[in-house]
């Protein structure tokens, strides 16, 4: 069935004029994630405005409606009925709740195919915009279940994701534990209280060299490629890789892209948000290699993996990286030139093989939730395959 026919209402907001503070709050794009309504990017209207006679009410289903990355992404609305508006970039939609759950309709949206589907009929095709118009919105094709039915499976979804949730703070309270640890030894870096020299990258490192420019296979036809993807808040991801020769078609030659266990690899070509992410590669069990928007960089043994890695997702390195980031329409970038001048605080071999050993016991407990981590993500990810194909 359509949508249109499980809706009472259905409409965006305005454009607004935000003001300092409220007491009407904005709901945009940035506020809306599968897990809920995020308020840190909240902002506000004057409450005399007339942008205000557009509240909206708990209950509500959110739904971005443009952006690449965010088009469809929706989470149901739970806070105050007389205090939140959405702007222009977010569309309402009010269910007939007596037929239709908003939460089984967030799950339905939330399904990778049919963010797909909905994409492919949002794309304009000469301008390459994206932009989920209403009246596509309301004629786009949801499950036609009754209400009782729509209940059990959201039942089922919800509890999986509680487990979800649960397992990533169980690794982000592990995190956590390192930061600590981290500063417990070595110090607010901004303000380096403990005196440690400050030496550039180029002084902790003996080799630093970018991958291979290729377009990629989805087979599995001879080596696996690390991408950006692949790093992910400090740490090394093997999983959804891509593949190429082992004898290059153009002339390369392989080997001298193959990583090995310990290399760092930092994304030096990416969005602003995401470069100069950073993670200590391991063995996968064969040869891997990587692409043209990675650095691979080896250690000197007056820098520890363990360490240098913690210093590239501090507040120290990225406020010095901005300064030789290079942006771009798409993606920023910076050069191997500026990347070896940055400073880099470095504390003693030993209070670096101290945290070093801390980090390895405490990874040890991260390796089992993660484990158990990816088996629920699994289990979620099979029951909504079973349920909306």
């Amino acid at each position: 069935m359509e949508l249109k026919n499980a809706v009472v209402f259905c409409g965006r907001g305005k454009s607004p004029k935000y003001v300092e503070a409220s007491s009407i709050e904005v709901i945009n794009q940035a506020c809306i994630y599968w897990d809920g309504i995020k308020r840190d990017n909240i902002k506000f209207v004057d409450e005399n405005s007339n942008y205000s006679s557009s509240l909206i009410q708990a209950g509500d289903l959110l739904i971005n409606s443009t952006g690449t990355g965010t088009l469809g992404r929706a989470a149901v609305f739970q806070g105050d009925s007389n205090a939140s508006v959405v702007d222009s970039h977010v569309t309402v939609v009010r269910l007939k709740t007596e037929e239709y759950l908003p939460g089984f309709l967030c799950y339905y949206f939330r399904h990778k195919p049919i963010q797909e589907r909905l994409y492919s009929k949002c794309v304009n095709g000469s301008t390459n915009q994206i932009e989920l118009s209403k009246e596509k919105l309301l004629h786009f094709e949801i499950p036609d279940l009754d209400v009782e039915e729509q209940t059990k499976i959201f039942d089922v979804l919800e509890k999986v994701q509680q487990l979800i949730v649960m397992r990533q703070k169980q690794i982000d309270v592990l995190d956590n534990l390192i930061k600590a640890r981290f500063v417990e030894l070595f110090g607010d870096l901004m303000e380096n209280p403990l005196g440690w020299p400050i030496k550039t990258i180029a002084d902790v490192s003996t080799f630093l060299k970018s991958g291979l420019s290729r377009k990629l296979s989805d087979d599995d036809i001879g080596l696996p490629v690390i991408r950006s993807g692949n790093i992910q808040d400090g740490q090394f991801r093997f999983d959804d890789v891509k593949y190429w020769y082992v004898d290059d078609p153009q002339g390369a030659n392989t080997k001298d892209y193959i990583l090995n266990d310990g290399d760092v690899l930092v994304n030096f070509i990416n969005s602003a948000s995401q470069i100069g992410k950073t993670a200590i590669y391991r063995d996968t069990g064969r040869d891997c290699i990587y692409t043209t928007n990675i650095f691979r960089m080896k250690l000197a043994d007056n820098c520890d993996e363990y360490y240098y890695n913690w210093f590239a997702m501090s507040d120290y390195y990225y406020r010095h990286l901005q300064n030789i980031i290079q942006p771009a329409v798409n993606q920023a970038s910076f050069t191997t030139v500026n990347f070896l001048k940055l400073p880099i605080l470095l504390p003693t071999k030993e209070k670096q093989r101290e945290f070093a050993d801390f980090v390895k016991q405490v990874d040890k407990s991260k390796v089992a939730v993660k484990k158990s981590l990816d088996e629920t993500q699994k289990l979620f990810d099979s029951l909504m395959q079973k349920y909306f194909g």
